[in-house]
């Protein structure tokens, strides 16, 4: 696998922000694709497209943005309700109110109660630290990849010690969060059931709070991460050592694009799917039978630096907005050809305040280049487009130019001083399989740079 420094890629044009508070309605997130692509390495699933899914639904509506249904704001912070904006860092923490959550505090992370939203569970409190540790800038920056690939050993079996793996599936009518029955959701868009694929590596000792990696469209890539984690959590090489994460696969709602379940997951700028995975997925992981008898006291670290997420296309934007959105839960991304493009429902209520949907991070608002919350140190963000991915030689006007959407991004979070990495593939198209299959290994150990267990 060769590398290359990318070419300066053109400045971006500066613009107003409108203001990032207050999400309007209870949403999730969607995307756009082709039809599978081949994978170079058995275990991973590199579609382009939408992968075969269980269904998902549509939560309670929530408090929005501001103080939560009878909360107050406090000083630099607020108390947001469950489906409300992104909250503040730093000052006094807000009241927490029915449905909202306490922000700020003086460490300036976020508060130690998350409530639950109207009809919602309680999740994890999420992180109150300031930020994610340092490791330096090692491996940051834009680089090309191919136009020939080799595969990365550590993604196959080479015998190591092996975890155990499970297999569930959850009733889309049953979820709160997504129930199917979403207004911009056709009725035959939406699955009835979703699967759950879990992997707890060998090293992972139970009774510890597990690190965590969810993956969209799942089973998705699990079979490559989890050779990873058998090849790396033992590594000699501490630079080439993965901590035990636990990999947790979760397949889409049904379908894609506008109009659907995945849509709606996936390509939606808000919270809310999120919350589902912490609020209802992990209890669920952890309430299953099987899971249960091999691990009884297995639990999830409550601390954002040990949650990363992985997707391609739209389950790649869904990464890169639970990071965004979720900062207190979900702090390291890896997206390939993310769908950053706009994709989102123009009747989703989130609309409102993003109109192009993903394209609204990289575009006249500069929502990355005007973030206020210090989420350059929240986040570590891994992102890939490839020479000939969708749209890759259309206007920007379409908004949906996905290696331009991507180019953009990764300058934007350059500008702002995120650690970031973006790797464009050559000669290839979206979720493309060689390029996933020469990178992913070095991807998963670059996200992962810095992590120092909290012990909660």
């Amino acid at each position: 696998m060769k590398l290359w420094p990318l070419r300066q890629r053109r400045a971006l044009t500066n613009r107003s922000l409108v203001a990032l508070w207050a999400l309007a309605s209870a949403s999730a997130c969607s995307s756009q694709n082709g039809g599978p692509a081949p994978s170079a390495t058995a275990g991973v699933t590199a579609t382009g497209g939408a992968r075969d899914a269980g269904a998902s639904g549509r939560g309670g509506t929530t408090a929005i943005g501001g103080a939560g249904t009878g909360g107050t704001v406090g000083t630099a912070g607020s108390a947001i309700g469950a489906d409300g904006g992104v909250p503040g860092l730093g000052g006094q923490a807000g009241a927490v109110a029915a449905g909202g959550e306490g922000e700020g505090a003086a460490t300036g992370g976020r508060g130690a109660t998350a409530g639950a939203g109207q009809g919602g569970s309680a999740g994890s409190a999420g992180s109150t630290a300031m930020g994610l540790p340092d490791p330096g800038p090692e491996g940051d920056g834009d680089s090309m990849v191919g136009p020939s690939y080799t595969n990365q050993s550590e993604l196959s079996d080479h015998g190591s010690a092996k975890g155990k793996s499970f297999a569930f599936t959850m009733k889309i009518a049953d979820s709160v969060l997504f129930n199917g029955k979403d207004s911009t959701v056709a009725a035959n868009k939406v699955n009835t059931t979703r699967a759950i694929n879990v992997y707890i590596p060998k090293l992972y000792k139970d009774g510890d709070p597990a690190p965590l990696l969810v993956i969209q469209d799942g089973p998705g890539e699990i079979g490559q991460v989890s050779n990873a984690l058998d090849n790396l959590t033992g590594s000699q090489d501490a630079k080439r050592k993965l901590p035990p994460f636990v990999v947790v696969a979760v397949q889409n709602g049904g379908n894609d694009s506008i109009g659907s379940e995945r849509g709606l997951e996936y390509d939606t700028l808000s919270d809310r799917y999120a919350r589902f995975i912490d609020q209802e997925v992990l209890p669920a992981v952890q309430a299953n039978a099987q899971v249960k008898s091999a691990y009884p006291n297995l639990k999830f670290t409550k601390d954002a630096s040990g949650r990363a997420s992985l997707g391609c296309s739209s389950g790649g934007a869904a990464a890169f907005s639970m990071g965004w959105f979720s900062p207190n839960l979900f702090s390291r991304i890896i997206g390939y050809s993310a769908t950053l493009v706009a994709q989102q429902d123009p009747k989703a209520g989130e609309s409102q305040m993003y109109p192009l949907g993903a394209w609204d991070y990289h575009s006249s608002k500069e929502i990355i280049k005007n973030d206020s919350m210090g989420r350059e140190k929240q986040l570590r963000i891994f992102i890939n487009a490839n020479q000939n991915d969708l749209g890759s030689t259309d206007a920007e006007s379409t908004h949906h130019n996905w290696l331009m959407a991507n180019q953009r991004t990764a300058a934007a979070l350059k500008a702002k001083g995120f650690h970031y990495k973006f790797v464009e593939g050559m000669g290839v198209g979206h979720c493309d399989g060689k390029v996933q299959s020469a990178t992913l290994a070095d991807a998963l150990v670059w996200v992962w740079r810095g992590y120092e267990p909290s012990g909660n």
